[in-house]
């Protein structure tokens, strides 16, 4: 971004997201100077970091949803968008799928005339202009440890986790009656708002008494739910069961829940369990 010029001489710019303040002879300074604090044009800077950040942000969770959703986005939308950093940022790198569902490639570029380059699993450099691309859940991947592995050759690093980003598979042999699964049960929290702070820290819904996320797999819409106590309870809590429902709230049996769902569902159980209050000592 461009230096501006302030009062007495000073230039300020944003600096990977933080206002900066230089010298005349263009040395940067490490804190803004008392003078500049309030100055309209900091304040300005200011206030389009926060825009900055909240758009970063928004753009990534779009492209996290997306993913999670197995959802066919245009092609033509990831060129309008491309130019956009932030929006480059979140899908850069990300594992795509178009015309050819065993063809899978590290998206690097789209272009204005629509096409989109992409580094496939041979290590070639093509170039794709389908009508619609996913960019599937890792539960989805044929061979996951394989591109694992390929794209650490590569030094792939994702925004959005999504090759790297931890997956469960639903076990065979479960009961046709069973609803709810117990593994991540019983971490127990200082109070049930440091459990829904948590959640929602991790970017879970909380609604009632439960963490939730919702996916689209297999074609229709699914909420994953982990209980976390009841709302204004204010002394020690801890996580449920986990469970999941379709969009009318009828309860889906377990052996019915989806490979991402279930993925999803598992990784939200997981993450809270994981932020549980650790007993210390001979006694723990």
């Amino acid at each position: 971004m461009a230096w501006l010029a302030v009062d007495e001489g000073y230039e300020v710019a944003l600096v990977e997201g933080r206002v900066t303040a230089r010298r005349p002879a263009g040395r940067q300074l490490k804190a803004l100077p008392k003078a500049l604090r309030d100055h309209p044009e900091v304040d300005r800077l200011r206030r389009l970091a926060e825009w900055l950040e909240r758009h970063e942000a928004s753009c990534a969770a779009q492209v996290d949803a997306w993913m999670v959703s197995s959802l066919p986005v245009p092609t033509a939308l990831l060129a309008r968008v491309w130019p956009d950093e932030a929006w480059q940022a979140a899908l850069r790198d990300l594992a795509i799928v178009g015309d050819d569902p065993d063809e899978v490639g590290f998206l690097r570029d789209a272009t204005a005339a629509g096409e989109l380059k992409v580094v496939n699993l041979d290590g070639e450099t093509v170039r794709l202009a389908p009508r619609t691309v996913t960019l599937p859940h890792p539960v989805l991947l044929p061979d996951l440890d394989d591109v694992r592995d390929f794209a650490a050759e590569l030094g792939i690093t994702q925004k959005v986790e999504q090759i790297h980003r931890p997956t469960w598979v639903r076990p065979a042999g479960l009961a046709a009656t069973e609803t709810e699964v117990r593994d991540y049960a019983g971490g127990v929290f200082p109070s049930r708002f440091s459990l829904a702070a948590r959640a929602t820290a991790l970017g879970y819904r909380v609604s009632g008494g439960y963490s939730t996320c919702k996916v689209r797999d297999t074609g229709r819409a699914v909420e994953a739910a982990v209980w976390i106590g009841e709302p204004y309870w204010d002394s020690e809590s801890a996580t449920g069961s986990l469970n999941w429902h379709d969009d009318e709230g009828r309860s889906v049996r377990l052996h019915e829940v989806g490979p991402v769902a279930w993925s999803e569902g598992m990784r939200m159980a997981a993450a809270l369990y994981a932020g549980r209050s650790i007993e210390e000592g001979g006694d723990a």
